[in-house]
């Protein structure tokens, strides 16, 4: 990494913290419930459906403008509305083998939440994800024509090995309700969606070495005042993973860094920082808000025992390669 991308990724953070701080003490005065360790008491069931009407980055149209609560919410609804609209008329109607009807998507049952900007990427300021590298490129496009060559070129989370960072905790179709459990010394933040875990050590010094790496990184976690902030390395290279809006690779030198802000009782302000160099043109930052969801239950998510996704798929591709329709 270099030191320019280490000073604007700072900047950037820095910049992030100070409006978090701001936001807060707007919000009022609302301390939360503290465990016998100190920490503020984060325990529970957090959901992010609300923000799934929120496009992930901003239109064109309101580049350079400033949007009211009411404008945001207004907009989100009308977005919300014409997805809901979307009538499903069986596979022999959709392109492909088609999808769902609308009604197993988390999205349809929740209406849009509002956060602070009219997009899930608040930063670059034009409020868009930044360019990938040639480098990514070039990524993207082998996996692309390569995609079933072999199951190890599948995207990670259709393998049922990992969403990553940004498949766990950016919104997504169903299963977004996350749980938090705190221990001395540790937040977990469990996922439904592949059954998966993330543990992350509070105040526990330096990151492991870096010549172990983890599919969602390597995470420490310390307070600041009532936010509690991640910082990720060590992440496993890995060719083909989901991100926002794409998929793309994920670089070793990746860097990300969250921030989980109370700002009630039943509101948390999340943002999400990454610097990965070698797959995009400059750091950039997703926020919304995750809402407390007491109803919301797991549920088991047998992945590998139902997933006949990837030997269709490699027996499909076998198939054409021998000259089968």
């Amino acid at each position: 990494m270099t030191s320019r991308t280490c000073v604007s990724l700072v900047a950037a953070v820095c910049v992030l913290g100070a409006a978090t701080l701001a936001h807060g003490q707007a919000a009022g005065t609302w301390e939360p419930p503290r465990l016998a360790d100190g920490q503020p008491d984060i325990n529970g069931m957090w959901n992010n459906v609300g923000s799934s009407h929120v496009p992930l980055e901003l239109p064109a149209d309101l580049v350079g403008k400033t949007l009211t609560a009411e404008e945001r919410l207004e907009l989100f609804t009308a977005r919300s509305d014409r997805a809901k609209a979307v009538e499903w008329n069986g596979h022999e109607n959709s392109r492909g083998v088609g999808a769902y009807a609308n009604y197993w998507f988390d999205w349809f049952w929740k209406e849009p939440v509002a956060g602070d900007a009219p997009a899930l990427v608040i930063h670059p300021p034009d409020g868009q994800v930044p360019n990938l590298t040639e480098q990514a490129r070039d990524s993207v496009r082998y996996y692309r024509e390569h995609l079933h060559d072999t199951f190890a070129n599948m995207e990670s989370g259709d393998r049922c090995l990992s969403r990553g960072v940004f498949g766990m905790m950016m919104p997504t179709a169903y299963n977004n309700g996350k749980l938090f459990v705190q221990a001395p010394g540790v937040v977990i933040i469990h996922s439904e969606m592949i059954h998966n875990a993330r543990v992350i050590p509070i105040d526990a010094g330096p990151h492991t070495h870096s010549n172990i790496t983890q599919w969602e990184g390597n995470p420490r976690g310390h307070w600041e005042g009532n936010t509690l902030v991640v910082e990720s390395t060590n992440f496993k290279a890995v060719g083909n993973m989901r991100a926002p809006g794409s998929r793309a690779p994920q670089h070793e030198g990746r860097r990300m860094v969250e921030r989980f802000s109370f700002v009630d009782e039943n509101t948390l302000n999340y943002e999400l920082t990454v610097d990965d160099p070698n797959t995009y043109a400059e750091p950039w930052t997703v926020a919304f808000p995750y809402k407390r969801d007491n109803a919301y239950q797991q549920f088991e998510y047998a992945c590998h025992e139902g997933n006949f996704a990837v030997p269709n798929s490699l027996s499909g591709a076998r198939a054409q390669e021998a000259g089968g329709q």
